[in-house]
């Protein structure tokens, strides 16, 4: 089923412009809350948020859409997307919404949705909800009216929650931290989950003004966190971006460790404890040299889609627990339900504290390769797969990089673009071969074929 409104993250745009504009989001809440009648005879949702100034509206707009189809409503204010994930599944409710854009601007905001279980919710459910939004309400009666009230204990509940899934033999006690919020649903919670488990933490990007998310701060503009980690005399530093569900880990010299990274730490960590990895997921842009690193290790890989939930999706389909993106979306199934940035940084201070050994030092052995990502411009609805002179450079060019480089050409879901990435150990080499491949585009004009 295709759907319009939602996008591979749930829904998202400019606020005051459709889909985020109060009248939808009302409908949008009644939709979804008669969509939930189906299964739950009394549902209750439970709605957090981010920072942003048009949280407020959306809010109100949604809670509104809930009770006039007879849900309840539970409101938590501003916490992490993965926290709402965690209450909704330990509250043992019907379903959680997040207001949030994530690492998007302010002017921005979006919805996303997460089953009872905590996870995110299948392509056909966000298209049983689009369905709905087609119909006409059908408001119920005064006497089956939702209600509404605060969860007044959500953010102490989350952090114990965080806490629960470090290791209770181990203290961050000795460790200088560096808490990079981007201004966002975490600014009170991250700073605080370090604190309690013994580290020295120094907050930025944590006084959030309504416009200021993401803003300078957070995992997708992380330099004021080396910045911050330098001045401080910090060991680390964690870049959270404005939902909090991923990371960016900075050391003491000022080095950034991306998502790719981030996740073969963890899974040689649970190899150096003995625990068996059956495999691990990335997605189509995870950095060959992770993928060789793992093999090598005889722990088998697979790339989804981009997008934390094809990951979430294949990891299920598997029955494996680790998986992420270069990102920062980190996935361990064992630890949480969906990507957590604050867990994830968790466990990779478990597992600097018990080797004893630097994050760098960890990953010396992991050395990522280059890559060039050249975006194309075409005409909409260029297809790629039948143009010969891409495909013939294509073959040329796989053969010539062999086992030591690989190419991924995808188009973009939102533009007339073509994004053509090569990878390589050697970095020239990369852009060599991802210009050529550029160029092989011979885009038509609007009157031509292909």
């Amino acid at each position: 089923m295709s759907r319009l409104l939602f996008g591979t993250d749930g829904i998202r745009g400019t606020v005051g412009q459709s889909p985020i504009t109060p009248d939808l989001m009302l409908r949008l809440g009644h939709s979804v809350g008669r969509v939930l009648k189906a299964s739950f005879a009394k549902p209750t949702v439970l709605i957090g948020k981010d920072t942003r100034i048009s949280g407020y509206m959306i809010e109100s707009a949604l809670e509104a859409g809930f009770a006039s189809a007879g849900v309840d409503v539970l409101l938590t204010g501003p916490l992490p997307t993965p926290g709402v994930a965690y209450l909704t599944r330990a509250l043992r409710l019907s379903l959680g919404v997040v207001i949030s854009a994530s690492h998007n601007p302010f002017f921005d905001n979006g919805i996303k949705f997460f089953s009872a279980s905590g996870e995110k919710l299948s392509d056909a459910w966000e298209a049983n909800v689009e369905a709905m939004l087609e119909q006409p309400a059908q408001w119920v009666d005064s006497a089956a009216l939702g209600k509404a009230r605060r969860l007044d204990d959500a953010r102490g509940r989350y952090i114990e929650f965080c806490k629960s899934t470090f290791a209770g033999d181990l203290t961050l006690r000795g460790l200088k931290v560096v808490v990079d919020a981007a201004h966002g649903a975490a600014y009170q919670v991250a700073p605080e989950v370090f604190h309690e488990l013994g580290a020295e933490v120094v907050p930025i990007g944590c006084s959030p003004d309504g416009y200021n998310i993401n803003a300078g701060f957070g995992a997708t503009d992380p330099a004021a966190l080396v910045k911050a980690v330098r001045e401080s005399g910090a060991h680390y530093g964690v870049a959270l971006d404005g939902d909090a569900d991923r990371l960016q880990i900075v050391d003491a010299t000022g080095r950034l460790f991306n998502g790719d990274e981030l996740l073969y730490a963890l899974v040689a960590d649970r190899l150096s404890q003995g625990q068996p990895v059956a495999g691990v997921v990335g997605t189509l842009m995870t950095n060959l040299a992770v993928e060789l690193a793992l093999r090598k290790d005889g722990v088998d890989f697979v790339r989804a889609r981009v997008g934390d939930r094809y990951v979430l999706e294949e990891l299920l389909s598997r029955g494996w627990t680790l998986g992420g993106e270069g990102s920062g979306h980190i996935l361990a199934l064992d630890r949480h339900s969906t990507g957590d940035g604050i867990i994830s940084a968790l466990q990779i201070f478990q597992a600097v504290i018990r080797s004893g050994r630097s994050l760098a030092d960890q990953l010396d052995r992991v050395k990522l390769f280059p890559q060039t990502l050249i975006n194309v411009e075409t005409r909409p609805g260029f297809d790629w797969r039948r143009h010969p002179p891409l495909l013939q450079m294509q073959q040329s060019i796989e053969a010539e990089l062999g086992s030591s480089g690989r190419i991924l050409i995808r188009p973009s879901g939102t533009e007339p673009v073509l994004r053509v990435m090569v990878e390589a150990d050697d970095a020239r080499l990369a852009a060599s071969c991802a210009r050529r491949l550029a160029d092989s585009v011979q885009v038509p004009s609007a009157a031509g074929t292909p």
